[in-house]
Protein backbone atom coordinates (compact mmCIF):
# COMPACT_ATOMS: atom_id res chain seq x y z
CA UNK A 1 0.00 0.00 0.00
CA UNK A 2 1.31 3.12 -0.74
CA UNK A 3 1.30 5.94 2.18
CA UNK A 4 -1.67 8.42 0.53
CA UNK A 5 -4.21 5.18 -0.23
CA UNK A 6 -3.04 4.13 3.53
CA UNK A 7 -4.57 7.69 4.06
CA UNK A 8 -7.51 7.72 2.03
CA UNK A 9 -8.37 4.24 3.53
CA UNK A 10 -8.24 5.89 7.15
CA UNK A 11 -10.01 8.58 6.29
CA UNK A 12 -13.01 6.81 4.44
CA UNK A 13 -13.53 4.64 7.17
CA UNK A 14 -13.56 7.20 10.17
CA UNK A 15 -16.15 9.97 8.50
CA UNK A 16 -18.09 11.49 10.77
CA UNK A 17 -19.95 14.82 10.38
CA UNK A 18 -19.35 17.43 12.89
CA UNK A 19 -20.65 21.40 12.46
CA UNK A 20 -17.52 21.80 15.02
CA UNK A 21 -14.99 20.22 11.76
CA UNK A 22 -14.79 23.22 9.61
CA UNK A 23 -11.76 21.28 7.45
CA UNK A 24 -10.88 17.69 7.90
CA UNK A 25 -8.04 15.56 6.79
CA UNK A 26 -6.72 16.40 3.51
CA UNK A 27 -5.12 19.73 4.32
CA UNK A 28 -2.04 20.76 6.01
CA UNK A 29 -4.13 21.56 9.20
CA UNK A 30 -7.75 21.22 10.46
CA UNK A 31 -9.93 23.98 11.18
CA UNK A 32 -11.83 22.98 14.36
CA UNK A 33 -14.12 25.96 15.85
CA UNK A 34 -15.20 25.22 19.89
CA UNK A 35 -18.21 26.17 21.00
CA UNK A 36 -19.16 29.19 22.95
CA UNK A 37 -18.53 28.91 27.00
CA UNK A 38 -16.62 25.75 26.51
CA UNK A 39 -13.05 24.82 27.15
CA UNK A 40 -11.25 22.29 25.08
CA UNK A 41 -9.81 19.28 27.12
CA UNK A 42 -6.82 17.33 25.25
CA UNK A 43 -4.91 14.40 25.99
CA UNK A 44 -2.29 12.16 24.19
CA UNK A 45 -1.57 8.26 24.85
CA UNK A 46 0.75 6.29 23.10
CA UNK A 47 0.57 2.53 22.77
CA UNK A 48 3.49 0.05 21.25
CA UNK A 49 3.77 -2.73 20.76
CA UNK A 50 4.53 -5.51 23.31
CA UNK A 51 4.45 -2.89 26.06
CA UNK A 52 1.32 -1.47 25.81
CA UNK A 53 -1.05 -4.37 24.29
CA UNK A 54 0.61 -8.53 23.32
CA UNK A 55 2.54 -8.38 20.00
CA UNK A 56 -0.63 -10.96 18.65
CA UNK A 57 -3.23 -8.57 19.49
CA UNK A 58 -6.08 -8.65 16.47
CA UNK A 59 -5.79 -5.35 15.02
CA UNK A 60 -9.27 -4.26 15.37
CA UNK A 61 -8.98 -4.79 19.48
CA UNK A 62 -5.52 -2.65 19.02
CA UNK A 63 -7.60 0.22 17.17
CA UNK A 64 -10.27 0.31 19.76
CA UNK A 65 -8.14 -0.03 22.51
CA UNK A 66 -5.76 2.79 21.12
CA UNK A 67 -8.95 5.39 20.89
CA UNK A 68 -10.45 3.94 24.44
CA UNK A 69 -7.38 4.92 26.56
CA UNK A 70 -7.49 8.27 25.37
CA UNK A 71 -11.17 8.98 25.61
CA UNK A 72 -10.63 7.51 29.16
CA UNK A 73 -8.54 10.67 30.02
CA UNK A 74 -11.94 12.49 28.62
CA UNK A 75 -14.12 10.91 30.82
CA UNK A 76 -11.79 11.37 33.85
CA UNK A 77 -12.21 15.22 33.23
CA UNK A 78 -15.32 15.00 32.74
CA UNK A 79 -15.75 16.47 28.85
CA UNK A 80 -17.43 15.78 25.98
CA UNK A 81 -15.50 14.21 23.24
CA UNK A 82 -15.54 16.01 20.07
CA UNK A 83 -12.48 15.11 17.64
CA UNK A 84 -9.24 12.77 17.76
CA UNK A 85 -5.46 12.80 15.43
CA UNK A 86 -4.00 9.60 15.12
CA UNK A 87 -0.47 9.45 14.71
CA UNK A 88 0.48 5.51 12.65
CA UNK A 89 3.95 4.14 12.74
CA UNK A 90 3.62 0.61 11.08
CA UNK A 91 6.53 -1.95 9.94
CA UNK A 92 4.93 -1.68 6.46
CA UNK A 93 1.48 -0.95 5.25
CA UNK A 94 -0.53 -3.65 5.46
CA UNK A 95 -3.90 -3.27 3.85
CA UNK A 96 -5.54 -5.99 5.85
CA UNK A 97 -4.25 -5.16 9.59
CA UNK A 98 -4.93 -1.39 8.69
CA UNK A 99 -8.29 -2.13 7.90
CA UNK A 100 -8.82 -3.99 10.54
CA UNK A 101 -7.07 -1.00 12.88
CA UNK A 102 -9.30 1.15 11.74
CA UNK A 103 -12.54 -0.50 12.04
CA UNK A 104 -11.87 -1.00 15.47
CA UNK A 105 -10.89 2.82 16.23
CA UNK A 106 -14.01 3.50 13.80
CA UNK A 107 -16.27 1.30 15.61
CA UNK A 108 -15.53 3.16 19.45
CA UNK A 109 -15.13 6.59 17.58
CA UNK A 110 -18.75 6.23 16.05
CA UNK A 111 -20.04 5.40 19.78
CA UNK A 112 -19.08 9.48 20.88
CA UNK A 113 -19.29 10.74 17.68
CA UNK A 114 -15.81 11.62 17.12
CA UNK A 115 -14.14 13.04 14.54
CA UNK A 116 -10.72 12.00 13.05
CA UNK A 117 -9.34 15.33 11.82
CA UNK A 118 -5.72 14.28 11.23
CA UNK A 119 -2.64 12.59 12.07
CA UNK A 120 0.26 10.96 10.61
CA UNK A 121 1.88 7.90 9.15
CA UNK A 122 4.90 6.22 9.21
CA UNK A 123 7.10 3.25 8.58
CA UNK A 124 8.85 1.98 11.83
CA UNK A 125 8.01 0.00 14.96
CA UNK A 126 4.33 -0.80 15.38
CA UNK A 127 3.68 2.42 17.70
CA UNK A 128 -0.22 4.22 17.67
CA UNK A 129 -0.29 7.78 19.13
CA UNK A 130 -3.84 9.06 19.06
CA UNK A 131 -4.28 12.92 20.84
CA UNK A 132 -7.76 13.32 21.70
CA UNK A 133 -10.26 16.88 22.04
CA UNK A 134 -12.98 17.37 24.28
CA UNK A 135 -15.47 19.95 25.73
CA UNK A 136 -16.09 20.78 28.77
CA UNK A 137 -17.65 23.82 30.11
CA UNK A 138 -15.67 26.42 31.91
CA UNK A 139 -14.91 25.62 35.62
CA UNK A 140 -16.73 22.32 35.29
CA UNK A 141 -13.71 20.18 34.47
CA UNK A 142 -12.85 17.34 37.08
CA UNK A 143 -9.28 17.85 38.75
CA UNK A 144 -7.74 15.77 40.88
CA UNK A 145 -6.09 18.57 43.32
CA UNK A 146 -9.93 19.03 45.23
CA UNK A 147 -10.61 16.02 47.66
CA UNK A 148 -11.57 16.92 50.92
CA UNK A 149 -10.68 15.47 54.28
CA UNK A 150 -13.98 13.15 55.16
CA UNK A 151 -14.93 13.03 51.70
CA UNK A 152 -15.79 9.51 50.10
CA UNK A 153 -14.04 7.91 47.66
CA UNK A 154 -15.57 5.51 44.93
CA UNK A 155 -14.30 3.81 42.09
CA UNK A 156 -16.47 3.04 38.69
CA UNK A 157 -17.36 -0.71 37.54
CA UNK A 158 -14.61 -3.31 38.46
CA UNK A 159 -11.00 -4.15 39.29
CA UNK A 160 -8.40 -6.21 38.42
CA UNK A 161 -10.05 -7.47 35.16
CA UNK A 162 -7.21 -6.70 32.45
CA UNK A 163 -4.85 -7.33 34.52
CA UNK A 164 -6.37 -11.20 35.02
CA UNK A 165 -6.94 -10.46 30.94
CA UNK A 166 -2.94 -10.50 30.73
CA UNK A 167 -2.25 -13.16 32.76
CA UNK A 168 -4.80 -15.39 30.76
CA UNK A 169 -2.99 -14.94 27.61
CA UNK A 170 0.05 -15.59 29.39
CA UNK A 171 -0.76 -18.89 30.62
CA UNK A 172 -3.26 -19.93 28.29
CA UNK A 173 -4.14 -23.45 30.39
CA UNK A 174 -5.09 -21.15 33.50
CA UNK A 175 -8.80 -21.63 33.67
CA UNK A 176 -9.22 -23.40 30.61
CA UNK A 177 -10.79 -26.36 31.94
CA UNK A 178 -14.44 -26.37 30.90
CA UNK A 179 -16.62 -24.31 29.11
CA UNK A 180 -18.09 -22.12 31.77
CA UNK A 181 -14.32 -20.93 33.18
CA UNK A 182 -13.29 -20.45 29.23
CA UNK A 183 -15.64 -18.15 29.15
CA UNK A 184 -15.20 -16.18 32.16
CA UNK A 185 -11.54 -16.70 30.80
CA UNK A 186 -12.35 -14.46 27.81
CA UNK A 187 -14.19 -11.97 29.63
CA UNK A 188 -11.39 -11.09 31.38
CA UNK A 189 -9.51 -10.76 28.41
CA UNK A 190 -12.01 -8.75 26.52
CA UNK A 191 -11.53 -6.38 29.40
CA UNK A 192 -8.05 -5.95 28.46
CA UNK A 193 -8.36 -5.68 25.00
CA UNK A 194 -11.84 -3.73 24.79
CA UNK A 195 -11.74 -0.82 27.80
CA UNK A 196 -14.62 0.93 27.84
CA UNK A 197 -14.22 4.47 28.75
CA UNK A 198 -16.61 6.03 31.33
CA UNK A 199 -17.59 8.98 29.22
CA UNK A 200 -21.33 8.99 30.33
CA UNK A 201 -20.35 8.67 34.00
CA UNK A 202 -17.83 11.54 33.74
CA UNK A 203 -20.19 13.73 32.58
CA UNK A 204 -22.85 12.48 35.19
CA UNK A 205 -19.75 13.99 37.97
CA UNK A 206 -19.57 17.33 37.00
CA UNK A 207 -20.48 19.73 39.68
CA UNK A 208 -20.24 16.77 42.20
CA UNK A 209 -17.17 15.42 41.98
CA UNK A 210 -14.42 17.27 44.05
CA UNK A 211 -11.72 15.09 42.15
CA UNK A 212 -11.38 12.17 39.89
CA UNK A 213 -8.86 10.42 38.11
CA UNK A 214 -9.26 7.63 35.26
CA UNK A 215 -7.36 3.84 37.14
CA UNK A 216 -4.87 3.35 34.28
CA UNK A 217 -1.84 2.37 36.22
CA UNK A 218 -3.73 0.53 39.30
CA UNK A 219 -6.01 2.17 41.86
CA UNK A 220 -3.57 2.56 44.74
CA UNK A 221 -1.32 4.59 42.36
CA UNK A 222 -3.54 6.73 40.88
CA UNK A 223 -5.54 7.44 44.08
CA UNK A 224 -2.39 8.66 45.08
CA UNK A 225 -1.99 11.19 42.56
CA UNK A 226 -5.53 12.34 43.46
CA UNK A 227 -3.73 12.55 47.51
CA UNK A 228 -0.38 14.01 46.41
CA UNK A 229 -2.40 16.65 44.45
CA UNK A 230 -5.18 17.51 47.05
CA UNK A 231 -2.50 17.57 49.41
CA UNK A 232 -4.40 14.78 51.67
CA UNK A 233 -4.44 11.06 52.25
CA UNK A 234 -6.69 8.00 51.92
CA UNK A 235 -7.68 4.75 53.53
CA UNK A 236 -9.45 2.02 51.08
CA UNK A 237 -11.11 -0.81 52.78
CA UNK A 238 -10.33 -4.35 51.26
CA UNK A 239 -13.28 -6.07 51.68
CA UNK A 240 -14.88 -3.20 49.35
CA UNK A 241 -13.22 -3.36 46.41
CA UNK A 242 -15.50 -4.62 43.35
CA UNK A 243 -14.62 -7.22 41.62
CA UNK A 244 -16.21 -8.76 38.73
CA UNK A 245 -18.01 -12.45 38.90
CA UNK A 246 -15.15 -13.55 36.28
CA UNK A 247 -12.60 -12.10 38.90
CA UNK A 248 -13.63 -13.65 42.10
CA UNK A 249 -14.43 -16.71 40.41
CA UNK A 250 -11.60 -17.85 38.41
CA UNK A 251 -8.17 -16.15 41.16
CA UNK A 252 -7.80 -16.69 44.79
CA UNK A 253 -7.84 -13.73 47.25
CA UNK A 254 -4.24 -13.33 47.21
CA UNK A 255 -3.95 -13.44 43.46
CA UNK A 256 -6.99 -11.13 43.23
CA UNK A 257 -5.77 -8.60 45.57
CA UNK A 258 -3.04 -7.69 43.95
CA UNK A 259 -4.62 -7.20 40.54
CA UNK A 260 -7.39 -4.92 41.83
CA UNK A 261 -4.85 -2.79 43.46
CA UNK A 262 -2.15 -2.56 41.60
CA UNK A 263 -2.71 -4.47 38.17
CA UNK A 264 -3.66 -1.50 35.79
CA UNK A 265 -5.38 -0.96 32.50
CA UNK A 266 -8.48 -1.07 34.45
CA UNK A 267 -9.94 2.86 32.74
CA UNK A 268 -12.47 3.02 35.69
CA UNK A 269 -13.10 6.36 37.03
CA UNK A 270 -11.83 6.91 40.83
CA UNK A 271 -13.18 9.80 42.29
CA UNK A 272 -14.04 11.56 45.52
CA UNK A 273 -17.35 13.44 47.08
CA UNK A 274 -18.67 14.21 50.15
CA UNK A 275 -19.69 11.75 51.77
CA UNK A 276 -23.70 12.98 52.43
CA UNK A 277 -23.86 13.16 48.44
CA UNK A 278 -22.71 9.58 48.54
CA UNK A 279 -26.60 7.87 48.48
CA UNK A 280 -27.59 9.85 45.49
CA UNK A 281 -24.48 10.24 43.76
CA UNK A 282 -24.59 5.98 43.76
CA UNK A 283 -28.21 5.53 42.47
CA UNK A 284 -27.22 8.15 39.26
CA UNK A 285 -24.73 6.28 38.23
CA UNK A 286 -26.31 2.70 39.13
CA UNK A 287 -29.11 4.11 35.95
CA UNK A 288 -26.26 5.38 34.10
CA UNK A 289 -25.11 1.89 32.91
CA UNK A 290 -22.04 1.98 35.17
CA UNK A 291 -22.34 1.43 39.10
CA UNK A 292 -20.05 2.89 41.16
CA UNK A 293 -18.98 1.42 44.61
CA UNK A 294 -17.73 3.25 48.14
CA UNK A 295 -14.52 1.37 48.72
CA UNK A 296 -12.86 4.33 51.13
CA UNK A 297 -12.39 7.76 52.73
CA UNK A 298 -10.01 11.09 52.41
CA UNK A 299 -8.09 11.56 55.03
CA UNK A 300 -5.48 14.02 56.57
CA UNK A 301 -2.23 11.64 57.00
CA UNK A 302 -0.70 11.66 53.82
CA UNK A 303 -0.12 8.22 51.81
CA UNK A 304 -2.96 5.95 50.68
CA UNK A 305 -3.20 3.01 52.91
CA UNK A 306 -5.13 -0.89 52.51
CA UNK A 307 -7.26 -1.57 55.54
CA UNK A 308 -8.75 -4.77 56.57
CA UNK A 309 -11.89 -6.19 57.91
CA UNK A 310 -11.08 -5.74 61.32
CA UNK A 311 -9.18 -1.42 60.32
CA UNK A 312 -5.45 -3.22 60.54
CA UNK A 313 -3.03 -1.76 57.30
CA UNK A 314 -2.44 -4.38 54.84
CA UNK A 315 0.96 -4.14 52.91
CA UNK A 316 0.57 -2.88 49.60
CA UNK A 317 1.78 -4.29 46.29
CA UNK A 318 4.51 -2.96 44.49
CA UNK A 319 3.05 0.77 42.87
CA UNK A 320 1.44 0.86 40.12
CA UNK A 321 2.72 1.07 36.30
CA UNK A 322 5.57 3.47 35.90
CA UNK A 323 7.62 3.76 32.43
CA UNK A 324 11.02 3.70 32.50
CA UNK A 325 11.27 1.63 36.00
CA UNK A 326 13.65 -0.90 37.03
Amino acid sequence: MAEFDLIELIRARCAVTREDVRLGIGDDAALLAVPAGQVVAVSTDTLVSGIHFPKDTSPHDVGWKSLAVNLSDLAAMGATPAWATLALTLPQADRGWVGAFIDGFAALAREFKLALVGGDTTQGPLTITVTVHGFVPENLALRRHGAHVGDAVFVTGTLGDAAAGLRMLRDPALAAGNPATAAMRAALIDRLDRPMPRIAQGLLLRGRARSCIDVSDGLAADLGHICQASGVGAEIDLAKLPASPALFSLLSDSERVPLQLAGGDDYELCFTAEAAAADDLLSDLARSGCAATRIGRIVAEAGVRVLDASGHPVELPRAGWQHFSS
